[in-house]
């Protein structure tokens, strides 16, 4: 299964129904996810600015020609502008406005345009300004249409959730006191390639790593990995995302090398509890922020609660940290087919920190976790 032109027209679809009730007549697209959900094409950079423009009846690239072929072969749009970078072609486009430019002249200056306004560059607004366009934001209407993952979108993250799991395996079978966090990341990422490349030819598979080590690492909830090795009575967390074909899974757990203290065993303790609040809390229907209160309260209610650092979780799909969050203060009404990391945490002075993750989606009726590792205390130590 990949991305079809099916997945893709009714995307285009969703969004010019929400450009019709905005009134937007074009809309102007620059985050590369935003892009890639819409076409079906991804850059490895964008150094070079890649533009998506969604029209009525019409989609337009503009790109560099170093993407000129893989664009032509993924990209499911209708028109190409290619802006070029050698001295031979010299005399052709070469910056992306030029064409962009060109585009815009030849549009009447009553249409209004539509930008995702938290992340156009400050250059590209002021241009559509100068040249009398009326500007509305579309950012947050993507950010609506991605949170509700369609059926092939949730194929994918059920995949990267089994690798996940397979790569948190791999690693956990071989950990041991004096292995560095690099070598342990290196157990799964073997595993994990040499299975996606058995079971998925011919798709993209990417994962990141950051293992947090001892008490005063683990107590920082984002580091990555270093060669500081493992002592024996270690706290360590270790998260893992794995995507393919672009769509992420979230698999982290805390463990120890050797026994943990008793205070470090009540405080992981909490953290899976808090976690399992979470996960029974959240289902359609329900309030983001009644998820992160239902979590909190467990921590708070122990005596715990000015450990805890960040909300309950964050949505996932194509980007690392995706909108909606399960915040304390979002009232946004949760929605079937919602994709959630479930993390809450506590990172104690002395002791170490202590945090789960799993990745949920949202079903009819409640969710189910796509990240299936162990999450017991008593099978987390080794």
């Amino acid at each position: 299964m990949t991305v079809e032109g099916e997945s893709i027209e009714k995307r285009l679809k969703a969004l010019r129904q929400r450009m019709d009730d905005k009134g937007i007549d074009v809309s102007l697209l620059w985050d590369p996810d935003n892009e890639y959900y819409l076409s079906g094409f991804r850059a490895i950079s964008y150094s070079r600015p890649i533009v998506l423009i969604v029209y009525k009846e019409k989609t337009q690239y503009i790109i560099p020609a170093l993407e000129n072929d893989h664009a032509r072969e993924k990209a499911k749009v209708d028109e190409f502008f290619v802006y070029h970078e050698k001295i031979q072609n010299r005399h052709m486009d070469t910056t992306y406005l030029q064409p962009l430019q060109r585009i815009l002249n030849e549009l009447t200056k009553d249409k209004v345009f539509g930008l995702e306004l938290d992340i156009v560059p400050a250059f590209v607004y002021r241009l559509l300004q100068e040249k009398g366009f009326e500007i509305k934001d579309i950012g947050q209407d993507l950010i609506d249409l991605r949170a509700i993952k369609d059926k092939e979108e949730i194929y994918w993250l059920e995949q990267a959730g089994r690798l996940s799991d397979i790569a948190l395996e791999a690693s956990f079978a071989n950990v041991k006191a004096g292995m560095s966090e690099l070598e342990f990341d290196s157990f799964g990422d073997s595993k994990l390639l040499e299975m996606a490349s058995k079971d998925y030819p011919d798709h993209i598979v990417g994962y990141e790593n950051w293992t947090c080590s001892g008490i005063e690492r683990s107590v920082m909830p984002h580091l990555y990995s270093s060669t500081r090795r493992f002592n024996e009575n270690d706290v360590i967390i270790h998260s893992r995302q794995v995507w393919i074909n672009g769509y992420r899974a979230e698999n982290e757990r805390t463990f120890f090398v050797g026994q943990p203290s008793d205070e470090q065993r009540k405080c992981l303790q909490l953290a899976i509890d808090a976690q399992q609040a979470g996960m029974d809390m959240i289902k359609p229907g329900v309030k983001a922020k009644d998820v992160d209160i239902a979590s909190f309260k467990v921590f708070e209610e122990e005596g715990y609660g000015e450990y805890v650092q960040h909300r309950i979780g964050h949505g996932l799909g194509l980007t690392e940290h995706e909108e909606p969050y399960l915040r304390f203060d979002n009232d946004l009404v949760l929605e079937e087919g919602m994709v959630y990391t479930i993390e809450p945490g506590i990172y104690v002075p002395g002791v170490g920190g202590f945090r789960h993750s799993d990745t949920v989606i949202l079903t009819n009726d409640g969710c189910r976790s796509i990240t299936q590792y162990p999450r017991k205390l008593d099978d987390l130590i080794f």
